[in-house]
């Protein structure tokens, strides 16, 4: 491997190991390495929607405060090495080749043992601890989950807190059929005597959490119970909000990222930075942050591409995410008909997905995208209950038509998928730098 090209041909090609749940070919490598996930001070964050907002918002926060911070992440959204960054900027090509020269021996080696070859993200996950315990060393490490928790790669480490933002019906035909399996496997990143912070609402999936955390004596914090956010004011641009917690005064809070469940997510993000301020891990005030929470963005997350007409794409891409997008709006666009641009992979189920927007003035446009779990546009188009639809097979075409044909009282919603809203933010980035 000579440059950048050359890794990510090399982690790429690893895709048709698909997901291989377990903790083996992890522990297998990372020992090989001499632990280097054992020299992070790790914070942990699962959940099923709002893992990576709530990154933000701590890496941001945490910046302000004038820490190094450590994030990992996924999908990628700019680039691909943006899984792994410091301080918000991706790994830089001379550390990415160091760590994957590093790797590339074991993954051989391994791939001839009784365990079998790793995933594309099992190695991801381990040039990611690579780097940040033996190049970058950043003060602490932000570590989201991939995919359920129990058996997720990154589940090897140690946290001093981790994190379960939400419970949701997502990647089921892995994680199981019940809010209660799958928050038994969100679960799974409760460590003993780690303090957990959750966002969860639902009860069986809080009786859950409240049981693992017990078994493993971690102090649990549960929002909505010993902490919560009350809104003050909403506009397009911000949201306004007290955060309150026992035993804390209130804290005003902007944030400029839209919807409801943002506010939540900042609220878990700063109970989480209560957490470790008042256990004497970190030296962070209400300035910081304030400073932090408004100055945080996630691409994708009801970005705003283009004002007028109002371009906006979004991550939802499951059952919760819909109805989070489905408040978002009405709360931020009450008095704007909405058009969609939908994409999403094969397993997900459009009758389901769209009944938060029934009740919506709205046009839906089903397109596909390169992408070997991608759902056929015509599928989509079929499975959904709504009135004023259409597909394109060409999504690059219907991106087209669609902003051509947006009205300025209207708004152009993007998701569906996170792999999708990447190309099309790549695409805008392209017809932005020729305009």
């Amino acid at each position: 491997m000579k440059n950048r090209a050359d890794v990510i041909n090399w982690i790429e090609g690893l895709l048709s190991f698909g997901i291989k749940p377990g903790l083996e070919r992890m522990n297998w490598m990372l020992d090989r390495l001499d632990r280097p996930d054992q020299m992070l001070k790790a914070i942990h964050i699962g959940g099923t929607n709002g893992k990576g907002s709530t990154v933000s918002f701590l890496r941001h926060t945490l910046v302000e405060a004038g820490y190094s911070v450590g994030t990992f992440t996924s999908p990628s959204m700019e680039c691909f090495e943006d899984r792994i960054s410091l301080n918000g900027t991706p790994i830089n090509e001379e550390a990415l080749l160091t760590c994957a020269k590093r790797i590339q021996p074991l993954v051989e080696q391994l791939s001839k043992t009784e365990y079998g070859s790793p995933t594309e993200f099992e190695v991801l996950t381990t040039i990611a601890f690579d780097y940040f315990g033996t190049i970058a060393k950043p003060d602490i490490v932000l570590v989201e989950v991939g995919l359920g928790g129990r058996l997720d790669s990154t589940n090897v480490i140690t946290p001093i807190l981790s994190i379960i933002t939400s419970i949701g019906f997502d990647h089921m035909q892995i994680l199981g059929e019940s809010l209660k399996e799958i928050a038994s496997e969100k679960a799974g990143i409760i460590k003993e005597h780690v303090p957990i912070v959750s966002g969860v609402s639902q009860e069986d999936a809080k009786r859950v959490i409240q049981a693992v955390s017990n078994q493993n004596k971690s102090p649990l914090y549960v929002l909505g119970k010993h902490f919560d956010e009350e809104v003050v004011a909403v506009n397009e641009e911000r949201q306004v909000f007290t955060y309150t917690q026992i035993g804390r005064e209130p804290l005003d809070v902007t944030i400029q990222m839209s919807g409801p469940h943002q506010r939540q997510n900042a609220a878990i993000a700063i109970q989480a930075l209560e957490l470790l301020r008042t256990n004497n891990q970190l030296v962070i005030d209400d300035t910081h942050i304030q400073k932090g929470l408004l100055l945080t963005t996630w691409p994708g997350r009801f970005e705003v591409l283009q004002e007028s007409p109002t371009v906006i794409v979004d991550g939802a891409h499951n059952k919760e995410g819909m109805q989070a997008l489905a408040e978002t709006l009405k709360l931020h666009y009450p008095n704007k008909n909405v058009r969609f641009l939908i994409a999403a992979t094969k397993e997900k189920d459009m009758n389901s997905l769209l009944q938060p927007f029934l009740d919506f003035q709205a046009s839906f446009t089903f397109t596909t995208f390169d992408f070997d779990r991608a759902a056929k546009a015509e599928s989509l188009s079929t499975q959904a209950p709504v009135q004023t639809k259409r597909y394109h097979e060409n999504w690059t075409q219907a991106l087209h038509e669609e902003i051509e044909q947006t009205k300025m009282d209207e708004v152009l919603i993007i998701c569906g998928s996170l792999y999708f809203i990447a190309r099309v933010r790549e695409k805008w980035k392209n017809l932005i730098s020729v305009m």
